[in-house]
């Protein structure tokens, strides 16, 4: 199982950091989207970023590759170790609860799948927290078209050191809480989604394995994961990059947004987001399964 375990993380982080290259400009607009008109009534609100394509070519243009690109090394670290332990975990948890209820590890239960799943979701989100936190607020920053609180670091070093000295080690973990219920939420669906389409499609549409299968099951467990995992992703964004006590926890941040926003306003940044998650799905499970393989080789050349 250590074996297991120790590929599947390597293989997980690897891949992560692949998809997180291609996909980083679309995290960053969608995270200005989410804090454009923060708290400010309907009519009010500013719209520097109006969708995914618009708010690319707004950035690169006033900021260039840095702006669009702003935090890709804090998102590096972040993605390894919460890929890593999500894609780590999952499969080794999921074959020992199997094997002590039904005392068959290939038994597939939608409950323990999704268990598993938010479970190695929620141990990612917790190890990666202070890196996400910093790549939000590095991300937000803008000289030109700024929108909620502005962080000035210079790099991702410095962010830290600055959060450290002036709130101590509490504040690297600011909003951890709304990160784990956001992860928990994409965890617990993506990688049985993703499962459940590969099933069906080899079952139904005769598909077998291969780089088709994978892109496929991973576009539906992608979808399936935006949509359940973006209001808490707005909710986490806000929380992140908020100065002092604005919110007090996810449940009042989420109270306030929609009580002065509207209803929809958790929803906000949605197209950048699957514009994002799309793609990094697709990438990371799909690499994940070829770098699984190359892992396994090499571990059993030298092992």
């Amino acid at each position: 199982m250590l074996t297991v375990l120790s590929s599947a993380f390597i293989a997980g982080g690897i891949a992560a950091c692949g998809a997180v290259t291609a996909t980083h400009p679309f995290e960053t607009v969608k995270i200005r989207m989410q804090l454009q008109g923060e708290l400010q009534s309907k009519g009010h609100q500013p719209h520097h970023y109006r969708g995914p394509f618009h708010g690319v070519s707004v950035i690169v243009r006033n900021e260039g590759l840095k702006g669009i690109y702003r935090g890709i090394g804090c998102a590096y670290i972040y993605q390894v170790l919460l890929n890593g332990c999500r894609l780590g975990f999952y499969e080794p948890m999921r074959t020992t609860l199997s094997s002590t209820i039904f005392k068959d590890e290939k038994v597939q239960s939608l409950g323990i799948n999704m268990f598993c799943g938010a479970a190695s979701g929620v141990i990612g989100a917790m190890a990666g927290s202070p890196f996400f936190l910093v790549k939000t607020r590095l991300q937000s920053y803008s000289p030109f078209l700024p929108v909620g609180t502005q962080h000035t670091y210079r790099n991702a070093i410095d962010g830290l050191k600055q959060i450290y000295s002036s709130e101590g080690p509490r504040g690297l973990y600011r909003g951890v809480g709304a990160a784990m219920i956001r992860t928990g939420f994409g965890s617990s669906v993506q990688l049985p989604t993703y499962f459940f389409a590969k099933r069906r499609l080899m079952k139904h549409a005769g598909m077998e394995e291969g780089p088709a299968l994978h892109l496929l099951s991973s576009a539906v467990s992608g979808f399936v994961v935006c949509c359940f995992m973006h209001p808490p992703d707005t909710v986490m964004s806000r929380l992140y990059n908020q100065n002092g006590n604005l919110y007090k926890g996810v449940f009042d941040c989420l109270s306030k947004t929609v009580k002065t926003e509207g209803f929809l306003a958790i929803y906000k940044g949605f197209l950048p987001h699957l514009a994002r998650i799309l793609p990094h799905t697709i990438l990371t499970l799909s690499l994940a399964e070829q770098t699984n393989k190359l892992v396994r080789k090499v571990e059993g050349l030298v092992l």
